[in-house]
């Protein structure tokens, strides 16, 4: 078989596109949507690209290109479009975007992202039958990395996430409240029996009526973006788990979580598949595991996950995989805690609270410190030493000595001694 030469005109389009996959592979959560952007206009241009995706609770929507446009497009606009396509074949269409009819390029991708392009027009030179399905490979990387960039996410953008869908649940319930009496005062003075004009009044009342209908059907649909049942998540998770089943050899269990248990929010739901993926990997890098055991459940405070393997009980907190994913479960204010038997296997227990937590003490604001720091610093005056804190948090005795160390740090003190004083002293002005 010949190979192609250099000067082939293929080489350097295969290089390109090559060159755009990588870009995009790599690009950061908030320039994915630029770069997928410039990225195709080498084969379909727009004036707005604008993706949808459930996966990126706090920010569901990235978009690049006209302002005018990427400023008015609305979540309830594009799950409607999403809800349209019957599969994930591209579609070209007129839309209701951004509160005016468009022509679009729609698309879905396997993880139920959602990809438009405004006003699409093939680039110079290009066919559709070419374009399309370039357009779609780089879109299916778009929508894969966007899953895992936030799954691999640092313990600052979870916490960043929760505060953005936290303000955005809080602002909807402002706007609905606002809108709501707004609407009904309309319907109740139109429907007064002084109002002579009983045609219009008619008029009126449907229009308002139904703006009341859709305005509540926003707001339901914004808090299921910030939710997620535990069942749907639970299937989720083993959806993405059944590949290692199929392909690694291993006996995967699954406990199901009750059916009645409360919905996650979106951040707990993500950050939750992203601890079990790793711990189940992390298990199954041990020799003589065949078989692994994962079961969620909710108390009504914390999701609450097992996972068990039968392997020779070698795991421990000490080992660098372990301690990012020990980190990730702290970012959401969780616990994880790991027990081995050698020769018995390996149990982990992993606790996230399902709210977010409650805000700092004056002091503990005034000195910089996280929630997990200022519980540190409460044990510490307690008389605790740092095993015994590390039992009562669930965490490891490393991880109290790093919180320890952050404590004396924003402190500005050098021993145990001066932070309890401190600390006693700020308890006895209150």
């Amino acid at each position: 078989m010949t190979e192609p030469a250099l000067t082939d005109p293929a080489v350097p389009e295969a290089v390109a596109l090559l060159d755009a996959a990588a870009e995009i592979a790599d690009s950061p959560l908030l320039q994915i949507a630029e770069n997928l952007r410039r990225r195709v206009s080498a084969y379909i241009r727009c004036t707005a690209l604008v993706i949808f995706t459930e996966d990126c609770t706090g920010r569901p929507q990235k978009k690049a290109g006209a302002e005018e446009i990427i400023s008015l497009v609305s979540i309830e606009e594009l799950d409607r479009v999403r809800a349209s396509l019957p599969d994930l074949e591209p579609r070209w269409s007129d839309e209701r975007i951004a509160g005016q009819l468009l022509p679009v390029l729609v698309m879905r991708s396997t993880t139920n992202a959602l990809l438009v392009l405004t006003h699409p027009s093939l680039a110079p030179g290009r066919r559709e039958e070419q374009a399309l399905p370039l357009l779609e490979r780089l879109w299916g990387i778009a929508a894969a990395r966007i899953r895992d960039k936030v799954a691999e996410a640092p313990p600052s953008y979870l916490r960043e996430s929760r505060a953005a869908s936290a303000e955005r649940a809080r602002l909807t319930a402002e706007l609905t409240d606002q809108h709501s009496t707004t609407l009904e005062t309309l319907l109740s003075a139109l429907r007064s029996p002084h109002e002579t004009d009983a045609s219009a009044r008619r008029a009126a009342t449907e229009l308002a009526a139904a703006a009341l209908v859709s305005l509540r059907a926003s707001a339901d649909r914004t808090a299921a973006l910030l939710e997620e049942p535990v069942v749907k998540a639970f299937e989720r998770l083993r959806a993405d788990l059944r590949p290692l089943e199929r392909f690694g050899g291993i006996d995967l269990q699954f406990v199901e979580p009750p059916a009645d248990g409360r919905a996650l929010p979106g951040e707990v739901a993500h950050a939750a598949r992203a601890v079990v993926r790793s711990l189940v990997l992390a298990m199954v890098e041990q020799d003589g595991v065949s078989r692994i055991r994962v079961q969620w459940d909710c108390d009504g405070t914390n999701l609450l996950v097992n996972i068990r393997d039968d392997g020779e009980g070698r795991l421990s907190l000490a080992e660098d995989g372990m301690r990012r994913i020990e980190q990730r479960v702290e970012a959401l204010d969780g616990h994880l805690r790991l027990e081995v038997m050698a020769g018995w296997g390996s149990d982990a227990f992993v606790s996230l609270p399902l709210d977010p937590p409650a805000p700092p003490s004056p002091e503990a604001a005034a000195w910089g410190l996280g929630r997990r720091e200022e519980e540190v610093l409460r044990l510490l005056a307690a008389g605790l030493r740092n095993r015994t804190i590390a039992a009562e948090l669930h965490v490891s005795e490393n991880t109290v000595k790093f919180h320890v160390r952050n404590v004396f740090r924003k402190l500005g003190v050098t021993s145990r001694a001066e932070a309890v004083a401190l600390a006693n002293e700020a308890s006895a002005r209150k």
